[in-house]
């Protein structure tokens, strides 16, 4: 597996499950991400299912007969469907700091396992937009040499968010001087 020596990559993992605290066979003291992303994502579903099956299957309901308003069913049923989805993909998600580098694991169906070697980040920036703030969260992001490696941890606690970016950036500095 490519431990990121020249870059920091994506690699598929084939191994692991998300309760058995590894990903890939590696094994790490994996943190998982706080509940409160969970409850963010099912919101901003719940408030989109709404808008595709109330506004619809009333204008149906009104206009053509209720026969027609059954329409807006399928949008109800997929948004129940996605609310299980969201809770397996949130249980997929963690990350580990190691000694040398930040691991990221994530995914379902096809799991990723993002390392990143604390020499090779160049910015790390905590965000956090108007939803997030509401329900109390931030994320992580990671910048590398190169563009296409850059890492993400979403749905991170505001004090947790200013640990990590804290101690990767004092990571980051002390193994670049090292090059």
């Amino acid at each position: 597996m490519d431990t990121g020596t020249d870059t920091a990559g994506d690699t598929s993992a084939d191994g692991g499950t998300a309760g058995d605290g590894t990903a890939a066979g590696i094994d790490a003291d994996w943190t998982p991400l706080p509940r409160g992303l969970l409850r963010l994502r099912r919101f901003v579903l719940a408030a989109t299912v709404s808008v595709l099956t109330v506004g619809p299957g009333a204008l149906l309901w009104f206009t053509a007969g209720p026969v027609w308003a059954l329409f807006a069913v399928p949008p109800a049923l997929l948004g129940g469907w996605g609310w299980w989805l969201l809770e397996r993909n949130w249980r997929s998600w963690r990350y580990a700091e190691r000694a040398d580098d930040l691991l990221i694991s994530r995914g379902v169906l096809w799991r990723e396992l993002t390392v990143v070697p604390y020499g090779r980040m160049q910015l790390v920036e905590v965000t956090s937009g108007p939803l997030e703030r509401h329900f109390g969260l931030a994320s992580v992001q990671l910048h590398t040499a190169a563009a296409a490696s850059d890492a993400r941890i979403p749905g991170l606690l505001p004090s947790e968010a200013a640990r990590l970016r804290d101690r990767l950036t004092e990571l980051g500095q002390a193994r670049s001087a090292g090059l």
